[in-house]
C-alpha cells in the first residue's frame, strides 16, 4: 500500500491531491509529500472565506505531518494568493493548517494529546520536535477547546488558589463541581479582589443561576462572592473551618493550662 493511499483514506482534503513523496536527508531523513490544488478548484480567501481567481503562487511552504516510523513528515505546498473582491489581494486558506502556523493541525492534536501524558520536553524529543511546536500545539488545543466549550447548565462552582511559585505567587482557579460534571472553568493570576471579578465579568449573566459556590476563608474571595453571586448558597471548605476550630481549641487549652497554674501558684502561697 502506498503512503499517498494511506493519506487519501485518513486526511483527504476537498480540493487537493497528494502528489509525490520523497525521502529526503541522510542523518534525519524526511519524508516530503507535494501537495497540489485540483486543476478546477479556486483558493478560497482567509480572509472572508469566499472563493476567488488565483492571484499568483508563492514559494513552497512545508507543514510538519505526524511522524511515520521515526521518520517525519512533512507536507510541501506552494500556496495560492486569491484576488479576493472584498478583501483585495490575500494568501489562501488550506484545510490542512491554520494561518501562518508550520505544524497541520492534525500534528498540533497528536501533540496535544500526548502533552497530556508526559511533559512538553518528553514529547519534543521522543517525536523529534522542538518544545515550541508542543507549546504551540497545546496552545491551539486550548484555544479551541475555549471557543467550543459549553458554559450552559453550571449550578455549582468552586473557587481556590495554587501555589505556582516560590514567594507566595498564587493562581485562582475556578471548577465546575457539578454532579454531573467536573472540570476546570478558569485560571487567573494571584488571589486578590480584582482577579474573581475577571471571572465574573468573563462568565456573565450566567453567575444568577448559580446555586452552590465552595471557597475556602480567603477574604477577597469572600467578599466578591457575596456580591456577584447572591443568589449562590456558599460553603465554606471543611479544611479551613476544622483547622480554625482546631486553633481555637488550642487556644482554649492554653489558656485552661494558664488558670490552672496560676491557682497553683495562688495555692500554694496561701
Amino acid at each position: 500500500m502506498q503512503l499517498k493511499t494511506l493519506l487519501n483514506r485518513v486526511q483527504k482534503h476537498k480540493g487537493f491531491v497528494y502528489g509525490g513523496v520523497r525521502l529526503a536527508g541522510t542523518e534525519r531523513p524526511r519524508l516530503i509529500v507535494d501537495i497540489r490544488p485540483r486543476a478546477s478548484s479556486k483558493p478560497k480567501c482567509s480572509g472572508c472565506d469566499e472563493t476567488g481567481p488565483c492571484y499568483d503562487r508563492l514559494p513552497v511552504r512545508y507543514f510538519q505531518f505526524v511522524p511515520l516510523w521515526g521518520i517525519a513528515v512533512l507536507l510541501a505546498y506552494s500556496m495560492r494568493r486569491v484576488d479576493c473582491s472584498r478583501c483585495g489581494v490575500k494568501v489562501e486558506a488550506v484545510p490542512w493548517a491554520v494561518g501562518k502556523s508550520p505544524i497541520t493541525t492534525t500534528y498540533a492534536w497528536f501533540l496535544a494529546s500526548w502533552a497530556k501524558r508526559m511533559s512538553w520536553k518528553e514529547v519534543s524529543d521522543a517525536f523529534q520536535t522542538s518544545w515550541d511546536t508542543v507549546f504551540r500545539a497545546v496552545s491551539f488545543a486550548v484555544a479551541w477547546g475555549l471557543q467550543h466549550r459549553e458554559l450552559k447548565g453550571i449550578r455549582a462552582i468552586g473557587v481556590d488558589e495554587v501555589l505556582w511559585h516560590r514567594g507566595h505567587k498564587y493562581l485562582t482557579v475556578v471548577y465546575q463541581i457539578d454532579e454531573h460534571c467536573r472540570r476546570l472553568l478558569w485560571v487567573g493570576r494571584d488571589r486578590t479582589t480584582a482577579t474573581l471579578e475577571t471571572f465574573f465579568n468573563e462568565f456573565g449573566l450566567r453567575a444568577r443561576w448559580l446555586r452552590w459556590v465552595c471557597s475556602d476563608m480567603w477574604k477577597p474571595y469572600l467578599t466578591v462572592i457575596s456580591q456577584r453571586a447572591k443568589n449562590a448558597v456558599h460553603v465554606l471548605d471543611r479544611f479551613h473551618i476544622v483547622a480554625k476550630m482546631n486553633k481555637a481549641i488550642d487556644e482554649v487549652r492554653a489558656g485552661a493550662v494558664t488558670v490552672k497554674k496560676v491557682e497553683a501558684v495562688l495555692g500554694s502561697v496561701s
